[in-house]
């Protein structure tokens, strides 16, 4: 019996320790940053970004990650913006599905190319589980991206800065010690 109840909570210990993996920081730009001449369009190709997603903002101070509604998205036109950080590193976690569009609010930056659009589909990736070192003083958080009025609502991003990391997408847990720990916890069952 006391075995059994060992085992169990292994492996609900496992199960907790696996789950929040799922979700991944996306490096905007990869190497290249969030910066002008970079086709973006062609970065997200690849990508599929669910709620709970990271995307990690990485560029010089003379830049700004704004958050906009579809229409400002597609005009360039700024100083609508529903949240905006210019710290130089910038954390958005991915809150809710839809998409969402960012643009630097840097007058011409945007038509330059300087622009994110990002569709997060409602999967299976958990809540992220770092938390933020910074809060940035200028942003703000409001509703959905995607409508061209943000409702004042639960909020469908939060921005933070925090220091980035290296490559493109990275788990929030390491998946070696996601291995290490089920060999643990799976040892620990069988001894029992």
């Amino acid at each position: 019996m006391a075995s059994s109840s060992v085992g169990m909570v292994c492996l609900l210990l496992v199960s907790c320790m696996v789950v929040p993996s799922l979700a991944k920081d996306y490096t905007v730009g990869d190497t290249s940053g969030w910066t002008t001449g970079v086709d973006y369009s062609t970065w997200t190709k690849d990508k599929t970004f669910k709620v709970g997603d990271s995307l990690v903002f990485n560029y010089p101070t003379s830049h700004t990650v704004d958050e906009v509604s579809s229409s400002d998205y597609s005009t360039c036109t700024v100083g609508n913006a529903i949240t905006t950080d210019n710290s130089g590193a910038t954390t958005v976690a991915l809150k809710t599905a839809g998409t969402h569009y960012f643009i630097c609010g840097v007058v011409g930056h945007c038509a330059n190319g300087m622009k994110l659009s990002v569709k997060v589909e409602s999967g299976s990736a958990a809540a992220p589980s770092k938390s933020p070192s910074k809060s940035p003083s200028s942003s703000s958080s409001s509703s959905p991206a995607s409508t061209d009025k943000p409702s004042t609502g639960t909020p469908s991003t939060t921005t933070t800065t925090t220091k980035a990391p290296d490559s493109s997408s990275s788990w929030s847990l390491s998946p070696f010690m996601a291995v290490v720990t089920t060999c643990l916890a799976l040892l620990v069952l069988v001894i029992s």
